[in-house]
């Protein structure tokens, strides 16, 4: 469970990310979710975008992956969510809160 300070930490860094991820009108596929994972054991931290006309909320969304993945919501604006998952491996964190 992140802390308010975490997470506001983690919403600075989000905010000069671009979306690594889209969800179109199948919503979560499984490639998705495989596509998310892979990122988040590479960066700890994705942006993700909802794209138009698909009738999803970004805070559903972003509440499902998170359980799915056991990564952390950070944020949801919009059409577009933040999810954080920490590196197992010590040697692999990239970001430090």
């Amino acid at each position: 469970m992140l802390t308010g300070k975490q997470r506001s930490a983690l919403k600075s860094i989000a905010n000069g990310l671009e979306p690594a991820a889209s969800i179109g009108k199948a919503g979560v596929t499984d490639a998705v979710l495989k596509s998310i994972d892979d990122y988040l054991k590479a960066n700890e931290l994705i942006k993700c975008t909802i794209q138009q006309g698909t009738g999803l909320d970004a805070k559903t969304v972003c509440s499902e992956i998170a359980d799915e993945l056991h990564a952390e919501f950070v944020q949801a604006i919009g059409r577009r969510f933040v999810l954080y998952r920490r590196a197992k491996d010590p040697e692999k964190r990239k970001i430090v809160l």
